[in-house]
């Protein structure tokens, strides 16, 4: 009797055992019993029944990401062209995932593949290489609408490369390089433009400069033989008064003082090696006398009493 009791309290304890159940984090089982789909087990320790329940799938909930292996693409302009991508999804409703779709995986890998074709077939080469953001977006849109009733959220769709064929790499290669000769033989000519402009502003200005200089230099020119000539006019205006108030005096005056100026400069002069003059003093006085004499006869001035 105590062998059977034991034996029963085994047979408990071990059906009590098989109907725990623990859910990891990050995890949702679905439970089915008797084949049937009943709940959605969250992470942590549940009880089911043994024999009648059972776990049917265990779905992962974390976003995971699904790479899409390489495919060729014809683009719109006939060109083939080789194509990368990666999805990232991520499972919101755990029931939808794992019966409303036979291989969720194998699913999206398809619908992905099949939506990059169309979307990448309907643009020209230029626009698969250059707008990048636009192919993810319309993938995007249309991957998710699509995988929505399956209880799946596509949270990313990303081009990861795009291979042209190598005779299109080629000539976008040189194609480049001739843009960039283009820009920089530009560049050096606006360069070359600004500096002869840079040049004859200066030379502009520089001639300006220099006109303005011959022009106020002719102006002080002018200005001092003005001046020069009203001194000599007052000096004339002086010496004339001078003769008429005094008579040949003043004019002897003024005839010994340029006598002797001249001498002076004879006496001084480099090229002079001999010069002969009168050194006494009477001769002197009377070589000045007698130009006055003559000066006076000229100017038709006969006063012998004064001279």
């Amino acid at each position: 009797m105590g062998e059977t009791l034991l034996a029963l309290v085994v047979l408990v304890v071990l059906f009590l055992l098989m109907g725990v159940r623990v859910v990891r984090q990050g995890y949702v089982y679905t439970i089915e019993r008797l084949g049937r789909y009943t709940l959605a087990a969250q992470p942590g320790l549940h009880v089911i029944v043994p024999f009648v329940d059972r776990v049917g799938h265990k779905v992962n909930m974390m976003e995971q990401v699904l790479d899409i292996p390489g495919q060729e693409i014809i683009t719109k302009d006939n060109a083939m062209v080789g194509v990368d991508a990666v999805v990232f999804f991520q499972v919101l409703d755990a029931g939808k995932a794992a019966y409303e779709v036979a291989n969720l995986y194998v699913a999206i890998m398809q619908l992905t593949t099949t939506n990059l074709r169309t979307v990448m077939g309907s643009m020209d080469l230029d626009e698969t290489l250059s707008k990048r953001d636009e192919i993810n977006a319309k993938l995007l849109a249309v991957v998710d609408h699509a995988t929505s009733p399956w209880g799946v959220k596509i949270t990313r769709v990303e081009i990861k490369d795009i291979r042209p064929p190598a005779d299109i790499s080629n000539a976008m290669a040189r194609q480049m390089k001739a843009e960039r000769e283009k820009r920089a033989q530009i560049l050096e000519a606006e360069g070359l433009r600004a500096a002869e402009i840079l040049r004859a502003e200066g030379e502009k200005q520089s001639q300006i400069l220099s006109a303005e200089g011959r022009k106020e230099a002719a102006f002080r020119d002018a200005e001092a033989r003005e001046r020069e000539a009203e001194a000599e006019a007052k000096a004339t205006l002086m010496v004339s008064e001078a003769v008429a108030k005094s008579g040949t005096q003043a004019l002897n005056y003024f005839i010994a003082q340029k006598y002797t100026d001249a001498v002076s400069q004879f006496a001084t002069s480099p090229n002079a090696k001999t010069i002969l003059f009168p050194v006494e003093a009477t001769q002197l006085i009377g070589s000045v006398g007698g130009i006055g004499e003559l000066v006076k006869d000229a100017l038709g001035k006969g006063d012998g009493g004064r001279a």
